[in-house]
């Protein structure tokens, strides 16, 4: 439900950073999944605004119509991208919630301007075995060889290698538009997740000092790595939505966006 939007850009680390807020309460950042944009949280925007919140859903460099960075960042760079735009609102502290790469960045924003976040909601953690970052490594690789071909089969090679990414999904609107979203990205769409793939997220989860919150659901790709840092931080809050994909925020959005506004406004 789209509930009087409001579009800004605001200068960050890499150039502009383009964003939407809704609502009036307190100030909360939320940051999507790559590839992807803001529009992964079109569903939840006016629910979060409901609810007494005010949403604050931001494109990650070189994703939706925020800059492209000129070369690479690691997460601690993109980190900087949280107080660059706090900076930029007048707003000395927000909640945070991260959705996947969202939650990677999260946490070292966390970590970094520790001051200038209240809660943290971790939607998808990632702490991995040396095997699993591997693994995902040959993701990575697969994104840097991505490009444009003139009979358009790298269009319905990018529809097959999402779609192949879970075993079900259960909102085509959604999966359509993550799917186009992410293209906007381009070339350099495997910066986001290179970064994510080196930073080690199993070493960072002990250091975080926030009140924390791990939301997974049970049918996203890396609901094996949610339990594992809720092995890491038992003392975290906890919360599971049933089922879902990745694109749960889409297939769920009153569960999630009623779990999200619990837990930041208790």
């Amino acid at each position: 439900m789209r509930l009087n939007y409001r579009r800004h850009y605001a200068d960050g680390p890499f150039g502009q950073l383009h964003f939407m807020e809704a609502g009036d309460g307190p100030p909360v950042i939320l940051l999507h999944q790559s590839p992807d944009s803001i529009v992964q949280f079109d569903p939840v925007m006016g629910l979060l605004a409901d609810a007494g919140l005010r949403p604050i859903a931001l494109d990650l460099p070189g994703f939706g119509m925020s800059d492209t960075p000129a070369a690479p960042p690691d997460i601690d760079a993109y980190a900087t991208i949280v107080p660059a735009l706090l900076d930029s609102l007048g707003i000395e502290q927000a909640h945070l919630v991260g959705h996947h790469t969202g939650a990677i960045i999260g946490t070292a924003a966390a970590l970094n301007h520790g001051d200038r976040l209240g809660r943290l909601v971790l939607n998808g953690p990632l702490p991995l075995t040396d095997e699993e970052r591997a693994f995902f490594m040959g993701m990575v690789e697969r994104e840097k060889a991505w490009a444009p071909r003139w009979d358009g089969s790298h269009l319905a090679e990018q529809w097959a290698t999402r779609f192949g990414a879970q075993p079900e999904w259960e909102s085509l609107d959604g999966f359509n538009a993550h799917f186009v979203h992410g293209l906007l990205a381009g070339k350099e769409v495997w910066y986001a997740h290179a970064a994510v793939m080196a930073y080690h997220h199993e070493d960072a989860l002990p250091r975080l000092q926030h009140e924390c919150l791990i939301l997974a659901n049970t049918g996203d790709a890396i609901y094996a790595q949610s339990q594992r840092a809720r092995e890491i931080r038992p003392d975290f809050a906890y919360a599971e939505l049933k089922g879902g994909t990745i694109d749960i925020i889409d297939e769920q959005p009153d569960a999630w966006a009623a779990e999200v506004a619990a837990f930041l406004l208790r």
